[in-house]
């Protein structure tokens, strides 16, 4: 039990007439607003990853699936080029992406966690790559193989805002702050605006290593196979406003490949293989 009565400095004088019940209901009660304090903390934490595996689920919607993106570059809203890819991806951060355009015809990149590798249809051996590899105009390797969050990002949750979107629409959203876990993540962090309601992904702001702004990514909302699904993913360029990069994804369907596929030795020897 505490003693009440000992070694009080006098400037608390005035509260030792205080009756010791009260004092201790008061000490229990600082004990049980920091408990409560914890609780909220970890409940949120809970919360903020929900919201992002709910919002992975409007990318994806599939631990093994195909998706079909189609990468167009406009330059003062002009199409300029485009370029179409098969992405095969599966659980633990894994995916293939076969390149379709005629111009890329033959190239494969494989990702298998961390690691990247290009393979060349002339080349004899697999190319070690990063995430950042440019594709086409802001699209890049990462924003092409990797179309989740939850498996490379912890997230905190920042505050409320609106988003003013192009159309006039304002919607309520929760700002989360995404930090990668994995030396293999696309950007170092990410700014992630996902709606209130539902925690559809409305934008992101993505961030380099170095912490400088790389781009800012705009995502669509529209239906597949009934469901409410991002479509398509818009990047932004700072530095060049009359570009901008649209990620279309046309279809994504459940598939899984054989295993051979995800080993880059296999794709090395085997070129011609058409997926």
């Amino acid at each position: 039990m505490f003693n009440l009565n000992r070694n009080v400095p006098s400037s608390w004088a005035r509260f030792s007439s205080f009756p010791k019940a009260v004092l201790l209901l008061a000490l229990s009660s600082v004990s049980v607003m920091a408990q409560e304090t914890n609780t909220v903390q970890g409940e949120s934490k809970m919360d903020v990853e929900a919201m992002i595996k709910a919002a992975d689920g409007y990318r994806m919607g599939e631990s093994s699936a195909k998706a079909v993106s189609l990468v167009s570059l406009y330059e003062n809203q002009v199409l300029d080029q485009t370029r179409e890819y098969h992405v095969y991806s599966r659980p633990n951060r894994e995916s293939l992406v076969v390149f379709k355009s005629q111009v890329e015809a033959g190239q494969k990149m494989l990702m298998l966690g961390d690691n990247y590798w290009l393979l060349m249809p002339k080349s004899r051996r697999p190319i070690r790559i990063t995430p950042m590899q440019k594709l086409l105009g802001e699209a890049s390797v990462g924003d092409i193989s990797t179309l989740t969050w939850s498996e490379d990002y912890q997230g905190q949750w920042v505050s409320n805002e609106s988003i003013s979107q192009d159309s006039g629409e304002t919607i309520k959203t929760n700002r989360l702050s995404l930090t990668a876990t994995t030396t293999g993540a696309s950007y170092q962090k990410i700014d992630l605006w996902l709606d209130e309601g539902n925690h559809f992904p409305i934008k992101a702001d993505l961030y380099l290593r170095s912490g400088k702004l790389a781009k800012q990514a705009w995502f669509e909302s529209g239906q597949r196979d009934g469901h409410l699904r991002v479509i398509s993913m818009t990047l932004l360029d700072r530095i060049q406003p009359a570009k901008k990069t649209v990620i279309e994804y046309k279809t994504i369907e459940a598939m899984e490949l054989d295993e051979k596929y995800y080993n880059p030795a296999y794709l090395t020897r085997n070129k011609s293989v058409d997926l």
